[in-house]
């Protein structure tokens, strides 16, 4: 065994390294900016039909604010002066209250759906239950050193 003992350090360093790949390989999330397994011609549909679904559902206020600066703002239900900033593309969602950032939410959805959709699902799950959507979101505290997270 003392023999072994040098070893120890690279054989678990390589241990972990072969558990982090099957793990990644594995894992359904990987693949955020891939396109799930149908037709390219299916999948541009489905992005067309959401971006047309987005378009009818938000005010036209806000279709115009997400397309020019990326976002949307959905004002609290519940809580006065809170504002959550959905934006246009996968990413975190960031919460401000009185015009400064608190933290930054990340939910997302199991399987791969168009970012139209994603903006959308985060938009109604805010203004139908915000108390479920906050309860579902992993949450990142604000801090001085991570306010551009």
């Amino acid at each position: 065994m003392g023999d072994l003992l040098p070893y120890l350090p690279s054989a678990a360093l390589a241990l972990m390294v072969v558990g982090t790949l099957c793990w990644y390989l594995g894992h359904p999330a990987r693949a955020h900016d891939v396109r799930p397994y149908q037709p390219h011609s299916e999948w541009l549909a489905a992005k067309s039909r959401a971006e047309q679904l987005l378009a009818e559902t938000l005010a036209p206020e806000e279709y115009v604010q997400l397309s020019r600066l990326g976002y949307i703002d959905v004002p609290s239900p519940n809580v006065p002066g809170r504002v959550y900033r959905v934006p246009k593309y996968r990413g975190r969602v960031r919460v401000y209250e009185d015009g400064r950032p608190v933290m930054s939410l990340c939910v997302q959805p199991v399987e791969l759906i168009p970012d139209a959709d994603v903006v959308l699902i985060h938009k109604l799950m805010i203004e139908g239950n915000e108390q479920e959507y906050l309860r579902l979101a992993n949450r990142f505290e604000i801090t001085p050193y991570r306010q551009y997270l």
